[in-house]
């Protein structure tokens, strides 16, 4: 049966000061061959999620390559969605290396990573870096959705001051650079990256009216539910369900939201900010919750996490691990020290696990969600004891719209730049870059 009716892609729910974007409904495409033009309208997205100090690499890297591979340790809570990844061994990152400036390998890790350039060794203001990968794609396609890119983090950074051997701040705590001088620091705080997805945009309302709708313990979705019911009545069945799932999914998340300004610590002698959550690990999956709304709804197709800082020495006393993780790092080969290394590596790897199931379960299309994603998961350090930076940890998953085969373990020649695979990933996203850092070429075995 022909379409009578067709949705834009570009659709919001409005209310005052509120506009909800869309996840991508079969009224919003072009053909009565829904699937087919699906296929081809569905956008890609790309993200990059930092985990800092390395990895314990025995328990991280496979064995075999193909896709006769066993997880090892770390891996193994990415067991339910292993096909729909990869594992890339022997990418580096040279820039991050001394290369000349001494010590300071944990500030470098963090800046060179989505660059592949040398940080200039300073603690001043004349930071110099280069462009990340992010920005490149967010500077050229950033115009087509809500927000051009979104930044997250777990840790209150500094910009400003020595944070490693000489190395400003600004270097550690920022992986995402709209210039060579110019760092995005990551927004901490999930209630104001959730204002950040769904305000309205005007100049000087969005705090009024946000401060509004919590005097009256309103919710965001109060304020389009007219507009949803609207638009409801319009929709064929399939499209109904899609839209009250997704607006059950959004209230979830806010309530959730709301319920951790009610759990902020106490006694600290200063004012803990309103919507951080009280546990590392809420806070963590809070952050992935918000990015995959965001490449849900299209409100933005390019993001970064720093899960934590590169030098960050928080415990871990949740799952058995009280000691400083950067600490721990440089285990000097004591054994003890390298279980509960591979302790934390394999937590940082079930959060990420928990998002890309996520990803994996959100229809869109005739496919999933992360059909149509690449996030790329490392560190910026090999091993922290050796700061070595020529074979880091490295996931790819997603098919990048079907561009990417999952699965298997690639493994490339020993310091194959990382910037290769940046290369191919703005190939799939349509941008086209002749060289970014110290990349080569585009990356093999991708396909």
């Amino acid at each position: 049966m022909t379409k009578t009716w067709q949705l834009p892609r570009r659709t919001f729910l409005k209310g005052l000061g509120t506009a909800m974007a869309l996840p991508l409904l079969e009224a919003m495409v072009p053909s009565v061959l829904a699937e087919a033009a699906a296929a081809t309208s569905t956008p890609r997205r790309m993200a990059f999620v930092y985990v800092p100090n390395g990895m314990n690499m025995a328990d991280w890297l496979p064995t075999k390559t193909g896709t006769d591979f066993e997880l090892p340790m770390i891996l193994q809570p990415l067991e339910k969605v292993r096909s729909e990844l990869n594992v890339l061994s022997n990418l580096g990152q040279d820039k991050a290396a001394a290369n000349g400036d001494g010590a300071g390998d944990h500030a470098r890790a963090s800046a060179a990573f989505l660059t592949g350039c040398q940080p200039r060794k300073t603690s001043g203001a004349d930071i110099r870096a280069g462009v990340s990968v992010d920005q490149v794609a967010a500077q050229r396609i950033g115009n087509l959705t809500r927000l051009p890119s979104l930044e997250l983090g777990c840790d209150v950074g500094q910009q400003v001051g020595n944070c490693d051997s000489g190395y400003s701040c600004a270097y550690s705590y920022n992986i995402s650079w709209r210039s060579a001088s110019s760092p995005l620091p990551p927004e901490i705080d999930p209630k104001q990256v959730f204002e950040r997805l769904f305000n309205n945009g005007r100049s000087g309302e969005n705090a009024e009216i946000r401060e509004r709708r919590e005097r009256r313990s309103k919710s965001v979705l109060d304020f389009v539910l007219e507009d949803a019911r609207s638009l409801s009545r319009k929709l064929g069945s399939i499209d109904r369900r899609k839209l009250d799932e997704y607006m059950t999914a959004v209230r979830e998340l806010e309530q959730r939201i709301q319920r951790t300004g009610k759990f902020a610590p106490v006694d600290t002698g200063m004012a803990a900010p309103t919507g951080i959550p009280s546990t590392y690990p809420e806070h963590i999956r809070l952050m992935y919750d918000l990015m995959a709304l965001g490449f849900q709804t299209d409100s933005t197709r390019v993001s970064t996490f720093v899960v934590a800082h590169d030098g960050d020495n928080k415990g871990y006393p949740f799952i058995g691990v009280p000691d400083g993780h950067h600490d721990l790092s440089h285990h000097g080969g004591n054994l003890e020290k390298k279980a509960k290394i591979a302790k934390i590596n394999r937590f940082h790897l079930e959060q990420f696990a928990y998002f890309i199931e996520k990803l994996k379960n959100t229809k869109e299309g005739s496919g999933s969600l992360l059909d149509n994603c690449m996030i790329v998961y490392g560190s910026g350090i090999e091993d922290g004891n050796s700061h070595h930076h020529s074979d880091l940890p490295v996931l790819l998953a997603g098919r990048g719209g079907g561009t990417i085969t999952t699965g298997r373990h690639v493994r490339y020649t020993k310091a194959t730049p990382m910037n290769n695979l940046f290369l191919s990933m703005l190939d799939r996203m349509d941008v086209p870059t002749e060289r970014l850092g110290d990349s080569t070429a585009r990356l093999t075995q991708l396909t």
